[in-house]
């Protein structure tokens, strides 16, 4: 763990108040990603994937509440006592240009925690991003789902938002996003867009969605699929003639079918398959990997599963064993799985094999990749 020698215990006084805009502005100026706070500790930092905690005393529980309480409005004070956590954006200026950061306050052992992560004030491009060429086609659907799976930290946001950048600088069309909170800002191009956060433009989700169908949107941006009403209501808008981006908390792109199917009921199981088969277009599994050069510091290691007829009927059969290897079979298409992407950044030396090993969900096929041998999937019968 990496000390910011830089801070000094002057930094936080007790007793005196110190705002939490400065701890932002340190974030900014250390190019941090993340920022941890916890009673009993000093701020830490996620930088280059590492935590880095300053070099000042711990923050008490009563600086603690003192520091985060005012950035909450109201609605959001009620939620937080209602729900022990609540979410909502925040922004920053330094140096005259504004900075957001997604803003997370939570209890834990019955004190008050705040986690922030950074949005990064421009929307890079795919090339930047180190994304595959593919990406590039997915935006190009005229309805369904696309969605973006990984754990919390695996760059989904950003991913998507730099394919709605690139609908907007490429195609004319209404984008519509309902976001909760918003994180990216888009500056209109091509596009017209229209950003909706939840709680300050629209009182909830349902509300949000009731309005979009009178709004007229080509391209919606849903947020994160949390929960049965948010699916339900995002793939409605993808049968009826919309291309919906959203994020789901799954593993990878086969496993997000089994993660869909957990927010239904059993008896629902077979409905929700149909219309996945009819109605998804792709699922792009993603993680973030600590490079072995300065830049970039981490790059996006990316499963993707476009659905193909081989795709629809395996899921629509509820063959999900299969997918995996329904994937290998349509490379050609631009389909990867994770040990491609892995492959491919240690051979071009981004990245260190141990650190590949460590995440590649099937190591000995790695090694296979690495020493040349041709891999191939079971045949799907």
């Amino acid at each position: 763990m990496v000390m910011i020698h830089e801070f000094t215990k002057s930094t936080f006084l007790p007793g005196k108040e110190v705002p939490i805009d400065k701890v932002f502005r340190l974030a900014i100026k250390h190019n941090c990603s993340d920022i941890h706070l916890q009673v009993g500790r000093p701020p830490i930092f996620r930088v280059r994937g590492s935590l880095s905690p300053l070099k000042m005393d711990p923050i008490t529980e009563f600086q603690m509440v003192d520091l985060l309480f005012p950035m909450m409005d109201q609605r959001n004070l009620d939620i937080f006592h209602r729900d022990g956590g609540a979410d909502f954006s925040k922004v920053v200026e330094m140096e005259g240009d504004p900075w957001r950061f997604r803003v997370n306050l939570m209890t834990q052992l019955g004190k008050v925690g705040m986690v922030a992560r950074k949005i990064e004030r421009f929307i890079p491009p795919f090339e930047k991003l180190y994304l595959p060429p593919i990406m590039e086609e997915l935006c190009k659907y005229d309805q369904g789902m696309v969605l973006l799976a990984g754990v919390t930290g695996s760059g989904k946001s950003t991913t998507i938002a730099s394919m709605l950048d690139w609908i907007n600088r490429n195609m004319n069309k209404h984008i519509l996003t309902i976001e909760d909170p918003i994180e990216f800002i888009y500056t209109p191009d091509q596009c017209l867009i229209n950003q909706r956060e939840i709680g300050q433009d629209v009182v909830d989700f349902p509300t949000s969605m009731k309005h979009a169908v009178r709004e007229d949107p080509d391209i919606m941006l849903v947020g994160e699929m949390r929960d049965m009403e948010t699916f339900e209501t995002a793939i409605h808008a993808a049968e009826t003639g919309h291309l919906v981006f959203g994020t789901i908390h799954a593993s990878s792109a086969p496993g997000t079918i089994t993660r869909i199917l957990d927010l239904f009921p059993a008896s629902m199981h077979r409905a929700v398959r149909a219309s996945m088969s009819m109605n998804m277009r792709a699922i792009v599994g993603q993680k973030l990997l600590k490079t072995i050069v300065d830049d970039p510091g981490r790059v996006p290691i990316v499963e993707i599963m476009k659905f193909n007829p081989t795709v629809r009927k395996l899921v629509h059969e509820e063959q999900d064993e299969k997918l995996y290897s329904a994937i290998r079979i349509g490379k050609t298409e631009g389909m990867q799985v994770f040990n491609d992407s892995l492959f491919s950044f240690v051979d071009r030396e981004y990245i260190s094999r141990e650190a590949a090993f460590e995440i590649s969900p099937n190591v000995e096929e790695l090694k296979m990749m690495i020493k040349g041998i041709d891999v191939k999937g079971p045949a799907i019968l």
